[in-house]
């Protein structure tokens, strides 16, 4: 393994562009305070850009694959298919980015988290530990085993040992505890300043652990033996309600974003226009699957476009037949306003998803709360945050049958996966391919590739470990026996 501290490297490289002129004798005591050394660079500097990279991972192009497999997009007509995406035929090259992109954030986030510490900023390093939460998570979630525990030993560590994934999660656990308990204590002054994330609201951060802690449970629902009722309570917080993120309080970032090139909004970068109000992706579509399920749903004006009066999607994986881009449906108002959106704060974590959360968890009796009103209410912030009113959740709510509350608790859980999954996927997909591959809520195989090459009729379990792990952790990788994108599962699924 091999990551790069960017910010470190982009600042040395800067300074050895500034003093190349300027040779100074061995014996020269004189220092230039302005050199960028690893002392220069201090937890300050570094959490702004490592939490701007985390809104910027969870918007990432990285990840439109998974919104194509989940059959939410799809590519337009205008270009070729990905054979190798819509075969399901993925290989060691896959997922290189998200591996590396990922691990490089993290880096940067750990760094913030040892020098915070070493000068005693235990609120700053707490929020740290929570932005990196999320992202070992997810890469648990698409990966499996990984390197966690010695992942940035450097060259004490060139080839870094893999965690379970199951040990991980536990370990995540505890390392929100931790910085839970970092947030009960005194932030220092700069903090509001640095924090572009929750403002220096520390009761945020803490509902913003307490949210991913809940995630964590979820995630092992189907693998639990009863109820985690320890850790249900720590989420409460001494209260009798779980303490997470509520309506109203998604979790953002916003380092001054505007609508200038590479300044821009990272969803909007990828999805929507350049700063010349050029169109910035021309094959992302939507996909016929999706559009099916929402045709008398207010939403759909929200998240995608009309073209000339209708509705018009892709079959995903069709080598022919699917309209071009002009003539297709793109991403709507609800996620790309030109050129509002441009300007927007970039969610990490949406309160959309943790109201479905609860609603899980409710349905499932974990907690003492009205399941069908949690999941009305998960339900009606979807409406809210893509724009819409709660008068207009109401009323499809009533009379939509993809949204009317079963009788039955299997289905229960069902419906709020599948409304979490009408929801959540242009959102976090990486949180939607985890609903999908742990409970069988989708109605039907529609979503799956039409691709005819298809290596099967179900999307992956998981991603293959990349290659470069295979180059420079060989024995490591290996020991992993991981084989086969679908007979090797995540630790969590049933």
């Amino acid at each position: 393994m091999n990551f790069k501290h960017k910010a470190l490297w982009f600042l040395a490289l800067s300074g050895s562009l500034m003093l190349g002129s300027c040779k100074k004798g061995f014996l020269d005591i004189n220092t230039n305070p302005n050199s960028p050394t690893d002392a220069n660079i201090t937890p300050e500097l570094i959490f702004p850009q490592a939490a701007a990279a985390v809104g910027a991972r969870s918007a990432s192009g990285n990840f439109t694959f998974l919104m194509n497999w989940l059959g939410y997009t799809g590519a337009s007509g205008s270009y070729a298919i990905d054979l190798t995406e819509t075969s399901y035929g993925i290989d060691q090259t896959f997922g290189e980015g998200i591996w590396q992109n990922h691990y490089n954030v993290l880096f940067d986030l750990q760094q913030t988290k040892s020098k915070a510490l070493a000068k005693g900023d235990t609120v700053l390093a707490g929020a740290s530990m929570i932005l990196s939460a999320k992202l070992w998570q997810e890469l648990v979630d698409l990966f499996g085993n990984i390197p966690y525990k010695q992942a940035f030993g450097g060259s004490n560590v060139p080839r870094p040992a893999y965690d379970g994934g199951q040990a991980i999660y536990n370990d995540l656990q505890l390392v929100l505890d931790s910085a839970k308990n970092y947030m009960s204590r005194p932030s220092r002054s700069t903090f509001a300043t640095i924090d572009i994330v929750n403002g220096g609201d520390k009761s945020m951060w803490v509902k913003f652990a307490n949210t991913l802690k809940l995630r964590l449970l979820i995630h092992q629902s189907q693998i639990l033996s009863a109820t985690p009722t320890a850790e249900l309570a720590k989420i409460m917080d001494g209260g009798a309600t779980l303490n997470i993120i509520r309506s109203g309080e998604t979790i953002d970032v916003n380092p001054g974003y505007a609508n200038e090139a590479g300044k821009q909004q990272p969803f909007y970068a990828v999805y929507g226009f350049t700063a010349a109000d050029a169109s910035a992706n021309e094959i992302t579509r939507a996909n016929n699957y999706v559009l099916g399920f929402i045709t008398n749903d207010p939403r759909r004006a929200r998240l995608f476009t009309a073209v000339g009066g209708s509705y018009v999607g892709v079959d995903y994986g069709a080598s022919q037949g699917n309209p071009t881009s002009n003539a297709a449906s793109r991403f709507g108002p609800g996620l790309v306003l030109q050129p509002t959106s441009a300007t927007r704060a970039q969610w990490i974590l949406t309160s959309v998803e943790s109201l479905f959360l609860e609603a899980e968890a409710a349905a499932r009796g974990w907690i003492p709360a009205d399941a069908h009103m949690a999941y009305d209410a998960a339900v009606t912030e979807s409406f809210l945050f893509l724009g819409l009113t709660s008068t207009q959740a109401t009323g499809y709510l009533s009379s939509n049958l993809n949204a009317t509350w079963p009788a039955v608790q299997a289905d229960q859980i069902k419906r709020i996966l599948f409304q979490k999954y009408l929801a959540v996927t242009p959102l976090d997909p990486v949180e939607v391919y985890t609903d999908i591959r742990r409970v069988n809520f989708m109605p039907n195989s529609g979503y799956i590739s039409v691709n005819p090459s298809r290596r099967a009729n179900a999307i992956p379990n998981r991603l293959l470990y990349p290659q470069t792990e295979f180059t420079t952790n060989g024995g490591n990788v290996q020991s992993q026996n991981v084989t086969d994108i679908y007979t090797n599962k995540i630790f969590w699924q049933p």
